[in-house]
């Protein structure tokens, strides 16, 4: 596996790419970089090119705007001109899944399959359940300007652990990667750029609700859920979707791909 610096939409994005064969594209969340596909990468990488950036702004990729999905989506398409790959399977988990999904909505051509995970796409009918106590606490304290970076700044340890924690069900990640996750998401610049996606989030759920009103999701898709989101995901998918496959993973947390990554692969691989 290699780290290069990459010049696409703008932005120079930092993206890991490994193996050969068809192309693969990861989209990671928060608090998250790259490297939360280190568990999956080594297997898809055996038959396929995996490209998993930083996306805009975080982690080691650059951005000072355009933190909404639909600019997330050009970074996603741009990244893979520059690389050559006129098209992609593409997955993504958290903040990665509208991006993803806007870029199989806009670019069907682009994206052989795509694989949705653990997050909401906008204000799509089908998430009233999982919604029918508000939205995730951090939702809102992210969306304020300038509070997050401010109050947090000198505990992004403890913040970024807690999610860590959380999102594992209690069973943690490794501490190499909870220590780069960690300095990933470290200083009031860090957690502004990272909190600028979720005070994207209105003009980011505009887009999917343009997106959906204009058209269907053509290829290939797959939802996979765990806690907390659970099928909520898919139940958003249904209406729009052509081809749907859902999973629900027992037993595991948010962060799919470092809690169960042994019940990710196959899913991935299909």
């Amino acid at each position: 596996m290699r780290e290069l610096r990459i010049k696409a939409n703008g932005i120079e994005v930092n993206v890991a790419i490994a193996g050969q064969g068809p192309a693969f594209l990861l989209l990671h969340g928060f608090p998250h970089t790259w490297r939360l596909w280190t568990e999956v990468v080594p297997h898809l990488a055996r038959h396929h090119r995996v490209i998993a950036p930083d996306l805009r702004g975080l982690g080691a990729t650059t951005g000072s705007g355009g933190y909404d999905a639909g600019t997330l989506a050009d970074d996603a398409e741009a990244l893979l001109d520059a690389l050559g790959e006129p098209e992609a399977t593409v997955a993504g988990i958290d903040a990665g899944t509208p991006p993803a999904f806007l870029l199989a909505m806009r670019r069907p051509e682009r994206v052989r399959r795509v694989v949705l995970m653990e997050s909401l796409l906008g204000r799509l009918p089908g998430a009233e359940e999982f919604l029918a106590g508000g939205p995730p606490w951090w939702f809102g304290f992210h969306a304020v300007p300038g509070l997050g970076e401010t109050v947090l700044a000198g505990h992004e340890a403890e913040y970024v652990e807690w999610f860590l924690d959380a999102g594992t069900l209690g069973r943690g990640v490794p501490a190499a990667i909870r220590d780069h996750f960690t300095a990933a998401y470290t200083g009031r610049s860090a957690l502004r750029r990272a909190f600028e996606h979720y005070r994207a989030m209105p003009e980011s759920a505009r887009q999917i609700a343009d997106a959906v009103a204009g058209g269907r999701l053509t290829v290939p898709t797959t939802a996979i859920g765990s806690h907390p989101v659970g099928d909520a995901l898919a139940r958003q998918l249904r209406p729009v979707a052509d081809d749907l496959t859902e999973h629900l993973i027992e037993d595991c947390g948010h962060i799919i791909p470092l809690d169960r990554p042994d019940a990710l692969v196959p899913l991935l691989l299909g």
